[in-house]
């Protein structure tokens, strides 16, 4: 690598994510790695896909970093060899977090100076422990949320003999804002795109929504959505709330609101939710949090992640003006509550690995002799066997461009609108 340690130059930090959630963890994650660096320098990538967010939803990430550039995973690759980077934060979902860990490991075969490469999970970690893990496997630190999950991850690595020592405590780097002061009032249900799938689930929890506004018309009831129409998050969402809201006669204090979830959060007084994240910074804030039983406690849900916080509840518990009170020590043992500097560990063992004069190669834990019906269909899926596009210039460029773009909107369309309507009408 072409680079200096942060020690001889200023922090160098990429970030490259793939969603708009996984943006808004991998930005703030790599401003928390930069603190006490004034001259840090970050950059950041959107990896092409169905989920590429658009410039109202990165504006809401409040991590105050340039618009990012859009790339595949062969034309980062190209980047992270030519520019000198200290730090690439790979806030991406795992399969693509593998093929670029074997793309980067292609970089610098040999012990030699490179990036450290950190990468982690955007929030609760409630499914697919083991597979995720394993596809993040091989980066140089590997961010646990919480001393829970920490002894989690550390529990997966070793049960297949991998290294562990990669797992460093961290916390959601959007955790924060100000403490609830029991002044406000509002009421608001953090809508989620895939949680839960069915129609009728998602209908009941928008009728009982609605009921509550009426039950107390003198209360702000908030849902708040995550992306408005046509817009693209993590999860493909098949049934917005706003299109089953229009066959409802939602009353005048029942309001919908999107943007940031901090401002938001800043006048509730009851976060309702199935499972979403949103509860961790509702919790962080002391805001009275409810996690729904309605549909279960049921591990597709995620809400089995919060058993023993005292947040699990009812519509109907809610109705009659019940009030959760969540547990000090699952708080505390889910990452919820910390120390001043919950991100301390990271940066000490991120300068220990910069400060030496080379880092091993990288090594994934899946490779052509563990993982021989797995691993080539990751790789497959991300085209990594390409190699970064040749420039070009004036109309070619123009042109290429254009038909890119115009592909790239069919695909997403394809995904995102026509997909569902299919696949509805096959359950017909």
């Amino acid at each position: 690598m072409n680079g200096t340690t942060s020690a001889q130059n200023s922090l160098r930090v990429a970030v490259i994510a793939d969603s708009d959630t996984r943006w808004k963890w991998g930005a703030l994650t790599a401003r928390r790695i930069a603190e006490g660096h004034a001259d840090a320098k970050l950059s950041g990538f959107l990896l092409r896909g169905r989920a590429t967010p658009t410039p109202r939803q990165l504006s809401e990430v409040g991590a105050e970093l340039s618009a990012p550039r859009e790339v595949t995973g062969a034309e980062f690759l190209g980047i992270a060899g030519r520019e000198p980077y200290d730090v690439i934060v790979l806030a991406l979902v795992g399969g693509s977090v593998q093929a670029l860990l074997h793309g980067l490991a292609g970089l610098w075969p040999r012990p030699e100076r490179r990036p450290v490469l950190v990468t982690g999970y955007v929030g609760v970690v409630y499914e697919k422990l083991a597979d995720g893990l394993l596809l993040r496997h091989g980066a140089d630190v590997v961010l646990a949320n919480s001393p829970y999950d920490a002894r989690r991850f550390r529990d997966v690595y070793e049960g297949v003999g991998a290294d562990a020592s990669a797992v460093t405590l961290a916390a959601l780097p959007f955790l924060g804002g100000e403490p609830y002061a029991g002044v406000a009032d509002a009421v608001v249900f953090a809508a989620q795109p895939s949680v839960p799938e069915r129609r009728a689930d998602r209908a009941y929890l928008l009728r009982r929504l609605v009921q509550h506004a009426r039950l107390h018309p003198g209360r702000e009831v908030v849902l708040k959505l995550r992306s408005k129409p046509g817009e693209h998050t993590t999860h493909v969402e098949e049934l917005p709330y706003q299109r089953l809201v229009r066959d409802l006669d939602a009353p005048p204090n029942l309001r919908l609101a999107y943007g940031h979830m901090g401002e938001v959060l800043d006048r509730t007084g009851l976060l309702v939710t199935v499972s979403s994240t949103a509860a961790l910074e509702s919790l962080h804030r002391g805001i009275p949090t409810a996690i729904l039983t309605d549909l279960g406690v049921r591990e597709p849900l995620g809400n089995h992640h919060f058993l023993g916080s005292g947040c699990l509840t009812s519509w109907d518990r809610l109705d009659e003006g019940h009030r959760p009170q969540a547990s000090e020590e699952w708080l505390r043992e889910h990452g919820v509550v910390f120390g001043p500097d919950p991100y301390e560990e990271v940066r000490s063992r991120i300068a220990a690995l910069l400060s030496g004069p080379r880092l091993p190669p990288v090594q994934p834990y899946y490779t052509s002799a563990t993982a021989t019906g797995y691993l080539p269909g990751i790789l497959a899926r991300h085209r990594l066997d390409e190699s970064p596009p040749a420039e070009v210039s004036g109309l070619r460029r123009v042109v290429r461009d254009a038909v890119r773009d115009a592909a790239r909107g069919a695909y997403r369309h394809g995904v995102q609108r026509v997909a569902p309507v299919i696949r509805r009408m096959g359950e017909l």
